[in-house]
């Protein structure tokens, strides 16, 4: 009698039970989707077409300046360091081509942390020419690393859609 009580209970409790899991997954999904959706519309992708375009601009010619630097350190060019450095503390183009409206959106789209990694990053440019101007090859070698790992680290936190390679790795594909 009692596995029939239970048998009864059941089977006039799966189709609630089956429901309330539908119900937690769907909420789940929805959760998700309106996550992404967020994702897809905060950042760079909130951003007008021009300011992505001046973003993009940036981006390839800081690339460009990391680059310029290799050949100059090796043939103790500091010179040419500390002009590279300093347009780079400068910005190359978004403090000379953004208008007012341009850094309200700028600085609306993007996360306080994108800010402030980009606002570290044109610091060290700033101290690697000090240490051109110096002539510290030691100090140079330092700064222009910590600018090569501040780079990773905003693309990782920021720009893995375009490096996909810096994607953080899940904790199962972990190994020392």
């Amino acid at each position: 009698m009692k596995n029939v009580v239970c048998s009864s209970l059941f089977a006039i409790l799966l189709p609630t039970l089956s429901y309330a899991a539908e119900q937690q997954n769907h909420a789940e999904h929805t959760q998700d989707k309106h996550a992404k959706a967020h994702q897809a519309t905060s950042g760079v992708e909130a951003m007008s077409a021009s300011l992505r375009d001046l973003l993009t601009q940036e981006m390839s010619a800081l690339q460009y300046g990391m680059m310029s630097i290799i050949p100059a350190y090796v043939a103790g060019n500091w010179g040419e360091i500390e002009t590279t450095a300093g347009k780079m503390k400068n910005s190359y183009i978004l403090k000379q081509k953004l208008t007012e409206q341009q850094i309200e959106e700028f600085h609306s789209s993007l996360p306080a942390e994108f800010i402030k990694q980009d606002q570290n990053f044109h610091y060290l440019a700033g101290m690697l020419e000090h240490a051109a101007k110096s002539g510290k090859p030691e100090l140079i070698n330092f700064y222009f690393s910590e600018m090569n790992r501040a780079c990773v680290s905003c693309h990782t936190d920021f720009a893995t859609h375009k490096f996909p390679a810096l994607k953080a790795k899940k904790s199962s594909e972990h190994a020392h």
